[in-house]
Formats: C-alpha cells, sequence, structure tokens
C-alpha cells in the first residue's frame, strides 16, 4: 500500500462492539487525505483495501483486513447514514491507533450526520429480518392479497380490483408513479395498476412460496445465518441509542446478547425473532417522536469539505 496521508485509522468491527470470538479476525478502518494531484485532477480514489489472509479462504484470528476511505468518500457515505461511518464516528480512543486534527473537527460535529431516518442502519435490520421471515404478519399480508388475485381473471388489469385489495400492516397505496400510474405495495413488492392479474398473482406468489419457505426453516433453526442476523440486531440496538441518548458507546452494552446469537446459541422462533421484530417496531417508533432532522446538515458537510481541503493542501 502507498504512503497516504492518514487523517484517522482505528480498530473496527466485532473488537470494536466489544462481540469478538477466540477466532475472530482484526478489521482497520482509517480515513485518508487525497493528495493535492489527486484533488486538482479530479481523480480522488475513493477508498484502498488490503488484507493479511488469502483471499481463497476464510480469514483467521491472525489476519488483519486493512480498508482506507478518502475524506470525500466517507463524509459522503456518513451523510448517506452507512452504518460504517456511523460506527467509526463513534469509536472511542482506546480503538484509535492514528489521528490528527481533521478528525477532531469531524467528531466535534457528528450530529450534524444524525436524522430521524438513518435509513443504512434500520435497513439493514429489516432485511435480515425479511430474509428469515421474522414477521408472521408478512407472509399473513401475502395470503390476503393472494385470495384476492386467485378469485380474478388472469386478463383482468389490477386497476379494475383496485377497491378490493386489502389495506393494513404492510398493505397499502403508494404516490403515484412520476407517469400518473397508482401503486399499491404489498411486503415491499409494488403492484402497478396497469398490470394484468396474472403476473402479480405471480409476483405475490413468488414472495409468498420463498418468505413461507424460509419462515418455516428458521423455525427450526436451520438455514440461519448467525452472523448477519447478530449485525442486524446489532444495527437495531444502535439506532435505539441514537435515538434514546443522542450517541452510540462502544463497546456495545449488549454485546454478550449479541455474541451469544452470533454463536448460535438462542432459538430463532421463540428468542431472536421476537427481539429482532420488537427492536425494529421500537425504532419506527422512536423515529416519528425523535426532533432530529429529516435530512442532515449537506451545506454544513460541503464547507467542511471545501475549508479543509484548502487548509490542508492550500493554506
Amino acid at each position: 500500500m502507498e504512503k497516504l496521508d492518514i487523517i484517522v485509522k482505528m480498530i473496527f468491527g466485532s473488537h470494536l462492539y466489544g462481540t469478538d470470538l477466540p477466532d475472530s479476525d482484526m478489521d482497520i478502518k482509517g480515513i485518508f487525505m487525497p493528495t493535492k494531484d489527486e484533488i486538482l485532477l479530479n481523480r480522488v480514489p475513493k477508498h484502498y483495501n488490503f488484507s493479511s489472509g488469502n483471499s481463497g479462504s476464510k480469514n483467521t484470528k491472525d489476519d488483519v483486513d486493512i480498508e482506507l476511505f478518502s475524506l470525500y468518500t466517507f463524509v459522503n457515505r456518513a451523510l448517506e447514514g452507512q452504518t460504517y461511518a456511523l460506527d467509526m464516528l463513534h469509536a472511542p480512543p482506546n480503538m484509535i491507533s492514528e489521528q490528527n486534527w481533521i478528525w477532531d473537527e469531524i467528531i466535534s460535529n457528528r450530529k450534524k450526520f444524525y436524522t430521524k431516518n438513518l435509513g443504512a442502519f434500520t435497513a439493514y435490520a429489516r432485511k435480515q429480518a425479511a430474509r428469515y421471515g421474522v414477521k408472521g404478519s408478512r407472509l399473513n399480508a401475502s395470503q390476503l392479497v393472494l385470495d384476492i388475485l386467485n378469485n380474478e381473471p388472469d386478463e383482468k388489469r389490477v386497476s379494475e380490483i383496485w377497491d378490493k385489495l386489502p389495506i393494513g400492516e404492510h398493505l397499502y397505496v403508494l404516490d403515484p408513479n412520476p407517469n400518473g400510474i397508482r401503486q399499491y405495495q404489498m411486503c415491499g413488492k409494488k403492484l402497478q395498476e396497469t398490470m394484468r392479474v396474472k403476473y402479480a398473482r405471480d409476483i405475490v406468489q413468488n414472495f409468498f412460496d420463498a418468505y413461507g419457505s424460509r419462515a418455516v426453516l428458521a423455525a427450526k433453526n436451520i438455514g440461519i445465518d448467525w452472523k448477519s442476523v447478530s449485525h442486524a440486531v446489532r444495527a437495531a440496538l444502535q439506532v435505539k441509542e441514537i435515538f434514546t441518548e443522542n450517541t452510540i458507546a462502544f463497546p456495545l452494552k449488549e454485546a454478550e446478547l449479541i455474541k451469544k446469537i452470533k454463536s448460535g446459541l438462542m432459538d430463532y422462533a421463540t428468542e431472536v425473532a421476537p427481539l429482532l421484530e420488537s427492536l425494529m417496531d421500537e425504532v419506527e417508533v422512536l423515529s416519528k417522536k425523535s426532533s432530529l432532522p429529516e435530512k442532515p446538515d449537506r451545506l454544513f458537510w460541503d464547507k467542511f469539505l471545501i475549508d479543509t481541503v484548502k487548509e490542508y493542501h492550500f493554506g
């Protein structure tokens, strides 16, 4: 790896969260300042990766993965609410091996990245929940729509049965698309009013079949990616902490719980799924009540980038 102007470098991942196991490898993340030439030529690299492990095999506890982001990339990912960026913003001093004045400035203003949406955190948790069929109500909702579609001729348009489509949790009408076409959403799947019933039925049936089979396996603790599920629980807990404490403290208070999930020591259907479902519901309520802004302060961070680069390279 070429010599880079490091803004910050820190221990990341399970060692930051306090969820590392005996076989956990070491993750390092950091931020670098692009060179003056890269900036002037508009050739700023997004990031650099380095690993001591073999690309053809799984890392061991002795391996180290290093990922360094350019200042531009990091700020923009934090504005998007990306989980790794927000985690980095809350790394305690004992996890940081190198830093300069730019990182101090970022940390002193990190709350300007907060929003009531925190989309990436919540989206990750929901993606994992959907992957294993956490919510039985989603299966029930899709069954309601299937019951309607199965009783209609294939060639009918969805618009002709629009008033028959059920409304409820996971089932609602969206705003029309840019062409003015009405849209109905079922468990994240969009059905447009111009669709034939047969096509809409296929979409719903495919969802029902896939979601249902995952739910059955999950109920038996079969096929669970415990590491991903533990990340989902962690993400939900971290969003909750931002809403309730206005920060994220590492190591995580719930580290032992997350380690148990990560190690597959809890029953998915009776323990983990209800926990994740409850956390996601709680986060939704906290989001609606939050006084945080809808969007991050992008103008502030644009000015920060301009002023920082000027002072660093041209001051």
